[in-house]
């Protein structure tokens, strides 16, 4: 398989996640603003989910981007990462509809722990693939972003039988921790596209 496949149906099986997600959320019965009052929980796990998705997409994408070969393995860890992706849409509608009660957060947490740990995975057997072709080389070593992340998921996890509160403000910090672009990232794409 060419990476252009791998890209395509990776961003449409995302597309399809995103599409589930937004059509979790039912209309309000009346047209107060009480009525939508009520949705508040159901609407800020959307918001939550969303970004946890795209921040995949894009590091996907980024990822994919300096890909010069796919293997076999390549693709199965692919399909292992979209598998725990595609469990998003289930545990942020069971958070949203039971309020943040604190098995669905629990579940939330575990949902993107393993999405952290497939997507590792997904890293090293493209690094395994490409050998010295792949263009983020060893210098990936270095980028750490991935291993807080796994470990403040595991946290947020066990915090949800404590205070859900508390695990909240750890997935929206774990967020923020990958919503501000890597520079490191960021120049070896663009050294890649300008060399093309």
């Amino acid at each position: 398989m060419n990476k252009t496949r791998l890209e395509a149906f990776s961003d449409g099986v995302i597309a399809i996640i995103i599409t589930i997600m937004v059509l979790e959320m039912k209309v309000p019965h009346g047209a107060d603003w009480a009525d939508l009052h009520k949705l508040w929980p159901v609407f800020v796990s959307y918001v939550l989910s969303f970004v946890f998705v795209g921040i995949y997409w894009a590091n996907h994408h980024h990822l994919v981007h300096l890909v010069k070969r796919v293997t076999a393995r390549v693709m199965w860890a692919n399909l292992h990462l979209l598998f725990w992706m595609s469990l998003v849409p289930f545990v942020t509608a069971w958070m949203g509809e039971n309020h943040f009660a604190k098995n669905p957060v629990a579940v939330y947490g575990g949902v993107a722990f393993m999405s952290g740990v497939a997507y590792d995975m997904l890293v090293k057997a493209i690094r395994a693939a490409n050998h010295e072709d792949h263009l983020l080389g060893d210098r990936l070593t270095i980028f750490h972003k991935g291993n807080y992340s796994l470990v403040l998921y595991a946290l947020a996890s066990a915090f949800a039988y404590w205070h859900t509160g508390i695990s909240f403000v750890i997935f929206v910090s774990v967020a923020v921790m990958w919503f501000i672009p890597n520079k490191r990232i960021e120049k070896i794409v663009s050294e890649s596209s300008s060399s093309k």
